[in-house]
């Protein structure tokens, strides 16, 4: 099946949804060599994803992972990694200032594929426990108001294409993919995405996955973030309806930044401008990148109205320490674990 797929592919022709779910479930079963994998991600990357392909994709990745029933509805921050910028890990400082004011945050993530710190390389620097069952994600949904799903323990299918990406390198499907199938179904989302033509792409597979309300993020320097040193192009699905616009960063009352202050070079470097950030010790633009982020997912989950009053909130978070103390917290619910 892998063969003919391919022979359809390199002839230009485009997956139905029905035979993209397919082609995930070879892939996820093991019926997908390596060299399969990685030629065919390699030519949907060249000619371009398409909708009916990533909602396919999705479709099988869900019916693979090991899924979470959490009763309330749940936020993500998560990226497609890949931007290639070297930033530190914006959006999980942004999942610790959210469930700082107890809103649920299910951050979904991995180690590094295409970037220099993957969210999961930070929250191990941090000293943060994965969560590797339902039922620690649950109780740490309950308990801390944050659960940390490290995609490997969830997505356990996927072990088949991780050589193939490790492999070639460059951003792929799979990068998109990540995203659009959180093991606790997340339906509000803030994700970060290196292209906003693919922001857009992802927004209609979110809207036919049932998602309810997202931003799909990318800055104007090629952040998968929402920028705080440019603008941002910012694709929004809400109660069905997808729209378009431009943030910048004074249009919710904060200074444009400079990229030096958001820059590190490993998982330690950003783990401790986290930190610094938490201690109100950070340059200016790390603090308010975090803030207009964690402002965004503050969004999605109702918890304001608009982006002005998250990062209000979320700065408030930051200065008062409600932040530094939520990070303390989850490093004591690794001790306990332990103890």
């Amino acid at each position: 099946m892998m063969k003919e797929i391919l022979a359809q592919c390199i002839e230009g022709k485009t997956l139905t949804e029905a035979q993209a779910e397919q082609v995930m479930d070879a892939i996820m079963t093991g019926n997908a060599t390596s060299s399969q994998i990685a030629s065919l991600v390699s030519i949907m990357r060249l000619r371009g994803e398409t909708v009916d392909e990533l909602v396919g994709f999705a479709k099988s990745m869900k019916n693979h992972m090991a899924q979470i029933h959490y009763e309330i509805d749940v936020v993500d921050t998560c990226g497609t990694g890949g931007d290639g910028a070297s930033t530190f890990n914006i959006s999980t400082a942004a999942a610790i200032v959210v469930s700082s004011l107890k809103v649920k945050v299910a951050k979904h993530g991995n180690r590094a594929f295409t970037s220099k710190s993957g969210s999961a390389d930070v929250i191990e620097t941090l000293g943060i426990h994965f969560q590797t069952t339902e039922k620690e994600a649950v109780e740490s949904l309950d308990k801390q108001n944050m659960s940390f799903l490290f995609a490997p323990m969830f997505h356990s299918s996927m072990k088949h294409a991780v050589n193939p990406r490790k492999e070639i390198g460059f951003r792929n499907v799979f990068n998109l993919l990540g995203p659009l199938a959180n093991p606790a179904n997340a339906k509000r989302q803030v994700i970060g995405v290196y292209s906003t033509a693919y922001a857009e792409k992802m927004a209609e597979a979110l809207k036919r996955l049932g998602a309810k309300h997202v931003l799909l993020v990318t800055g104007r320097e090629g952040l998968d973030e929402i920028s705080i040193t440019n603008e941002t192009d910012v694709v929004e699905l809400k109660n069905g309806v997808i729209t378009r616009y431009v943030l910048h960063p004074n249009d919710v009352g904060l200074q444009q930044g400079k990229m030096e202050e958001i820059k590190v070079t490993n998982p330690q470097e950003s783990a401790e401008l986290i930190e610094r950030v938490f201690k109100g010790i950070a340059p200016q633009s790390a603090e308010n990148i975090v803030a207009i982020n964690a402002a965004a997912a503050l969004y999605v989950a109702g918890y304001v109205q608009t982006l002005a009053d998250g990062v209000m909130f979320a700065k408030e978070a930051i200065q008062n320490g409600l932040a530094l103390n939520q990070l303390m917290m989850l490093r004591h619910q690794v001790e306990e674990n332990y103890a």
